[in-house]
Protein backbone atom coordinates (compact mmCIF):
# COMPACT_ATOMS: atom_id res chain seq x y z
CA UNK A 1 0.00 0.00 0.00
CA UNK A 2 1.22 3.51 -0.75
CA UNK A 3 -1.34 5.34 1.38
CA UNK A 4 -0.19 8.05 3.71
CA UNK A 5 2.71 9.33 1.61
CA UNK A 6 3.43 13.06 1.73
CA UNK A 7 4.37 14.99 -1.40
CA UNK A 8 5.40 18.58 -2.06
CA UNK A 9 4.91 19.85 -5.61
CA UNK A 10 7.07 22.92 -6.20
CA UNK A 11 5.76 25.00 -9.09
CA UNK A 12 2.29 23.49 -8.82
CA UNK A 13 0.71 24.71 -12.07
CA UNK A 14 -1.36 22.81 -14.62
CA UNK A 15 0.54 19.51 -14.63
CA UNK A 16 1.31 19.73 -10.91
CA UNK A 17 -2.33 20.44 -10.07
CA UNK A 18 -3.46 17.39 -12.05
CA UNK A 19 -0.78 15.27 -10.36
CA UNK A 20 -1.89 16.51 -6.94
CA UNK A 21 -5.52 15.65 -7.68
CA UNK A 22 -4.60 12.13 -8.78
CA UNK A 23 -2.57 11.45 -5.64
CA UNK A 24 -4.94 13.06 -3.13
CA UNK A 25 -7.58 10.74 -4.61
CA UNK A 26 -5.17 7.87 -3.86
CA UNK A 27 -4.90 8.94 -0.20
CA UNK A 28 -1.68 10.96 -0.32
CA UNK A 29 -1.12 14.26 1.50
CA UNK A 30 -0.14 16.77 -1.18
CA UNK A 31 1.29 20.28 -0.70
CA UNK A 32 1.34 22.65 -3.65
CA UNK A 33 3.83 25.53 -3.75
CA UNK A 34 3.03 28.40 -6.09
CA UNK A 35 2.64 32.18 -5.96
CA UNK A 36 -1.14 32.26 -6.40
CA UNK A 37 -2.45 29.45 -4.21
CA UNK A 38 -6.06 30.43 -4.95
CA UNK A 39 -5.58 28.60 -8.26
CA UNK A 40 -4.71 25.27 -6.60
CA UNK A 41 -7.25 22.47 -7.08
CA UNK A 42 -9.29 21.48 -4.05
CA UNK A 43 -7.57 19.01 -1.74
CA UNK A 44 -4.03 20.28 -2.34
CA UNK A 45 -2.62 22.01 0.73
CA UNK A 46 -1.48 25.53 -0.17
CA UNK A 47 2.10 26.74 0.25
CA UNK A 48 2.25 30.35 -0.98
CA UNK A 49 5.78 30.98 -2.14
CA UNK A 50 8.05 32.40 -4.79
CA UNK A 51 10.76 30.14 -6.22
CA UNK A 52 12.75 33.26 -7.09
CA UNK A 53 12.80 34.64 -3.54
CA UNK A 54 15.41 33.49 -1.03
CA UNK A 55 13.13 33.41 2.01
CA UNK A 56 11.54 30.05 2.70
CA UNK A 57 7.73 30.25 2.40
CA UNK A 58 6.10 30.71 5.80
CA UNK A 59 3.61 27.90 5.07
CA UNK A 60 6.37 25.39 4.30
CA UNK A 61 5.25 22.00 5.70
CA UNK A 62 6.78 21.05 9.04
CA UNK A 63 6.12 17.32 8.70
CA UNK A 64 8.52 14.90 6.97
CA UNK A 65 8.16 14.86 3.18
CA UNK A 66 8.32 11.53 1.36
CA UNK A 67 8.59 13.04 -2.12
CA UNK A 68 9.37 16.27 -3.95
CA UNK A 69 8.24 16.98 -7.51
CA UNK A 70 9.81 20.08 -9.06
CA UNK A 71 7.73 21.21 -12.05
CA UNK A 72 8.20 24.95 -12.33
CA UNK A 73 7.65 26.79 -15.60
CA UNK A 74 9.71 29.75 -16.77
CA UNK A 75 7.69 32.96 -16.81
CA UNK A 76 10.38 34.82 -18.78
CA UNK A 77 11.29 32.99 -21.99
CA UNK A 78 14.92 34.04 -22.10
CA UNK A 79 18.19 32.68 -20.74
CA UNK A 80 17.95 34.52 -17.42
CA UNK A 81 14.32 33.46 -16.99
CA UNK A 82 15.15 29.81 -17.65
CA UNK A 83 18.05 29.86 -15.22
CA UNK A 84 15.92 31.50 -12.52
CA UNK A 85 13.07 29.01 -12.93
CA UNK A 86 14.93 25.74 -13.34
CA UNK A 87 18.43 25.98 -11.84
CA UNK A 88 18.14 28.65 -9.13
CA UNK A 89 14.57 27.76 -8.13
CA UNK A 90 15.48 24.09 -7.71
CA UNK A 91 18.55 25.01 -5.63
CA UNK A 92 16.34 27.13 -3.36
CA UNK A 93 13.83 24.33 -2.82
CA UNK A 94 16.62 21.84 -2.04
CA UNK A 95 17.97 24.39 0.44
CA UNK A 96 14.56 24.78 2.09
CA UNK A 97 14.34 20.99 2.47
CA UNK A 98 17.76 20.99 4.15
CA UNK A 99 16.73 23.87 6.46
CA UNK A 100 13.86 21.72 7.71
CA UNK A 101 15.89 18.52 7.94
CA UNK A 102 13.60 16.91 5.35
CA UNK A 103 15.02 14.10 3.24
CA UNK A 104 12.48 12.92 0.66
CA UNK A 105 12.82 9.36 -0.56
CA UNK A 106 13.00 10.66 -4.13
CA UNK A 107 12.96 13.90 -6.11
CA UNK A 108 11.28 14.02 -9.53
CA UNK A 109 12.54 16.89 -11.68
CA UNK A 110 10.23 17.67 -14.60
CA UNK A 111 12.44 18.43 -17.59
CA UNK A 112 11.92 18.61 -21.35
CA UNK A 113 12.89 16.66 -24.45
CA UNK A 114 14.20 20.04 -25.61
CA UNK A 115 17.53 18.77 -24.19
CA UNK A 116 17.87 16.60 -27.33
CA UNK A 117 19.37 18.27 -30.37
CA UNK A 118 18.45 15.57 -32.92
CA UNK A 119 16.85 17.16 -35.99
CA UNK A 120 16.61 14.49 -38.71
CA UNK A 121 13.66 12.42 -37.51
CA UNK A 122 15.86 10.08 -35.43
CA UNK A 123 14.42 7.90 -32.69
CA UNK A 124 15.47 9.18 -29.27
CA UNK A 125 15.43 7.44 -25.89
CA UNK A 126 16.88 8.09 -22.44
CA UNK A 127 20.31 6.83 -23.54
CA UNK A 128 20.49 9.12 -26.60
CA UNK A 129 22.93 12.06 -26.50
CA UNK A 130 21.19 15.12 -25.01
CA UNK A 131 23.25 17.89 -26.55
CA UNK A 132 20.85 20.57 -27.78
CA UNK A 133 22.83 23.80 -28.14
CA UNK A 134 19.89 26.14 -27.46
CA UNK A 135 20.09 28.05 -24.18
CA UNK A 136 16.89 26.32 -23.04
CA UNK A 137 18.36 22.86 -23.67
CA UNK A 138 21.67 23.73 -21.98
CA UNK A 139 20.02 25.23 -18.89
CA UNK A 140 17.56 22.32 -18.57
CA UNK A 141 20.48 19.85 -18.64
CA UNK A 142 22.23 21.92 -15.97
CA UNK A 143 19.09 21.81 -13.79
CA UNK A 144 18.83 18.04 -14.32
CA UNK A 145 22.37 17.71 -12.96
CA UNK A 146 21.46 19.80 -9.90
CA UNK A 147 18.65 17.31 -9.18
CA UNK A 148 20.74 14.21 -9.89
CA UNK A 149 23.63 15.44 -7.70
CA UNK A 150 21.46 16.77 -4.87
CA UNK A 151 22.43 13.98 -2.46
CA UNK A 152 18.84 12.67 -2.69
CA UNK A 153 17.60 9.87 -4.93
CA UNK A 154 16.35 11.62 -8.05
CA UNK A 155 14.82 10.95 -11.42
CA UNK A 156 14.44 13.34 -14.34
CA UNK A 157 11.22 13.16 -16.38
CA UNK A 158 11.65 14.70 -19.83
CA UNK A 159 8.21 15.67 -21.11
CA UNK A 160 7.44 16.25 -24.77
CA UNK A 161 4.97 18.80 -26.17
CA UNK A 162 2.09 19.19 -23.74
CA UNK A 163 -1.43 19.57 -25.08
CA UNK A 164 -4.90 19.41 -23.56
CA UNK A 165 -7.57 21.74 -22.21
CA UNK A 166 -6.26 25.30 -22.42
CA UNK A 167 -3.33 24.17 -24.58
CA UNK A 168 -4.95 24.39 -27.98
CA UNK A 169 -2.32 26.27 -30.00
CA UNK A 170 -2.29 23.77 -32.86
CA UNK A 171 -6.10 23.81 -33.17
CA UNK A 172 -5.92 27.57 -33.63
CA UNK A 173 -3.28 27.19 -36.33
CA UNK A 174 -5.37 24.59 -38.16
CA UNK A 175 -8.49 26.77 -38.03
CA UNK A 176 -6.50 29.55 -39.69
CA UNK A 177 -5.59 27.19 -42.53
CA UNK A 178 -1.90 27.07 -41.74
CA UNK A 179 0.17 24.86 -44.02
CA UNK A 180 2.91 22.48 -42.95
CA UNK A 181 5.65 20.86 -45.04
CA UNK A 182 5.28 17.14 -45.69
CA UNK A 183 8.76 16.54 -47.19
CA UNK A 184 10.87 15.88 -45.27
CA UNK A 185 8.32 14.91 -42.59
CA UNK A 186 8.63 17.03 -39.44
CA UNK A 187 8.05 14.63 -36.57
CA UNK A 188 6.43 16.01 -33.43
CA UNK A 189 6.13 14.42 -29.99
CA UNK A 190 3.31 15.11 -27.60
CA UNK A 191 1.72 14.03 -24.37
CA UNK A 192 -1.71 14.98 -23.02
CA UNK A 193 -1.46 16.96 -19.77
CA UNK A 194 -3.44 14.25 -17.94
CA UNK A 195 -0.97 11.62 -19.13
CA UNK A 196 1.99 13.80 -18.10
CA UNK A 197 0.52 14.04 -14.59
CA UNK A 198 -0.37 10.34 -14.72
CA UNK A 199 3.20 9.35 -15.54
CA UNK A 200 4.54 11.36 -12.58
CA UNK A 201 1.93 9.77 -10.30
CA UNK A 202 2.77 6.33 -11.67
CA UNK A 203 6.50 6.79 -10.98
CA UNK A 204 5.92 8.09 -7.44
CA UNK A 205 3.57 5.23 -6.60
CA UNK A 206 5.97 2.69 -8.10
CA UNK A 207 8.81 4.11 -5.98
CA UNK A 208 6.58 4.02 -2.88
CA UNK A 209 5.94 0.31 -3.56
CA UNK A 210 9.67 -0.33 -3.67
CA UNK A 211 10.10 -0.53 -7.44
CA UNK A 212 13.63 0.50 -8.45
CA UNK A 213 13.43 3.60 -10.65
CA UNK A 214 16.02 4.74 -13.16
CA UNK A 215 17.39 8.27 -13.23
CA UNK A 216 15.62 9.37 -16.42
CA UNK A 217 12.27 8.80 -18.18
CA UNK A 218 10.76 10.30 -21.32
CA UNK A 219 7.09 11.32 -21.12
CA UNK A 220 5.52 10.89 -24.56
CA UNK A 221 2.56 9.09 -26.09
CA UNK A 222 2.86 5.91 -28.18
CA UNK A 223 2.90 7.57 -31.58
CA UNK A 224 5.26 10.38 -32.57
CA UNK A 225 3.71 11.60 -35.82
CA UNK A 226 4.61 13.81 -38.77
CA UNK A 227 3.09 17.23 -38.22
CA UNK A 228 1.45 17.29 -41.66
CA UNK A 229 -0.42 14.09 -40.74
CA UNK A 230 -1.70 15.60 -37.47
CA UNK A 231 -2.76 18.79 -39.27
CA UNK A 232 -4.56 16.82 -42.01
CA UNK A 233 -6.45 14.79 -39.40
CA UNK A 234 -7.43 17.91 -37.43
CA UNK A 235 -8.59 19.65 -40.64
CA UNK A 236 -10.88 16.70 -41.27
CA UNK A 237 -12.25 16.73 -37.69
CA UNK A 238 -12.86 20.49 -37.82
CA UNK A 239 -14.16 20.42 -41.44
CA UNK A 240 -11.61 23.05 -42.46
CA UNK A 241 -11.29 23.37 -46.23
CA UNK A 242 -9.43 26.66 -46.75
CA UNK A 243 -5.67 27.08 -46.75
CA UNK A 244 -3.84 30.20 -45.65
CA UNK A 245 -2.11 31.95 -48.54
CA UNK A 246 0.89 32.96 -46.48
CA UNK A 247 1.08 31.30 -43.09
CA UNK A 248 2.85 28.02 -42.42
CA UNK A 249 3.42 26.09 -39.21
CA UNK A 250 7.16 26.19 -38.58
CA UNK A 251 9.07 23.70 -36.49
CA UNK A 252 12.71 23.89 -35.54
CA UNK A 253 13.45 20.18 -35.25
CA UNK A 254 12.29 16.70 -35.99
CA UNK A 255 12.80 13.67 -33.75
CA UNK A 256 10.81 10.70 -32.51
CA UNK A 257 10.84 10.09 -28.76
CA UNK A 258 10.34 6.61 -27.31
CA UNK A 259 8.33 5.83 -24.17
CA UNK A 260 9.58 2.23 -23.97
CA UNK A 261 11.31 2.71 -20.61
CA UNK A 262 8.20 4.05 -18.86
CA UNK A 263 6.01 1.40 -20.49
CA UNK A 264 8.38 -1.36 -19.39
CA UNK A 265 7.42 -0.41 -15.81
CA UNK A 266 3.74 -0.85 -16.67
CA UNK A 267 2.72 2.74 -17.46
CA UNK A 268 0.11 3.16 -20.20
CA UNK A 269 -0.98 6.53 -21.56
CA UNK A 270 -4.71 7.19 -21.40
CA UNK A 271 -4.37 8.96 -24.79
CA UNK A 272 -1.98 6.73 -26.81
CA UNK A 273 -1.93 9.06 -29.83
CA UNK A 274 -2.92 12.55 -30.90
CA UNK A 275 -6.21 11.14 -32.23
CA UNK A 276 -7.57 10.04 -28.83
CA UNK A 277 -6.23 13.17 -27.13
CA UNK A 278 -7.63 15.68 -29.62
CA UNK A 279 -10.96 13.80 -29.85
CA UNK A 280 -11.36 14.33 -26.09
CA UNK A 281 -10.52 18.04 -26.41
CA UNK A 282 -12.87 18.55 -29.38
CA UNK A 283 -15.67 16.76 -27.52
CA UNK A 284 -15.31 19.29 -24.68
CA UNK A 285 -15.23 22.35 -26.93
Amino acid sequence: MTLGKTLLIAGCGDVGGRLGQQLTAAGWTVYGLRRSVALLPEGIRPVAGDLQADACPSAWPSEPLDYLVYCAAATERDEAGYRAAYVEGLRRVLGWLAQHGQQPKRVLFVSSTGVYGQLQGEWVDEASPAEADSYSGRIMREAEQVALHSGLEASVVRLTGLYGPGREWLLGQVRQGYRVASEPPLYGNRIHVDDAAGLLAFLLQADARGVALQDCYIGVDDEPAPLHEVVAWLRQQLAIEHWSETATVRRAGSKRCSNARAKSLGWQPQYPSYREGYRAILAQL
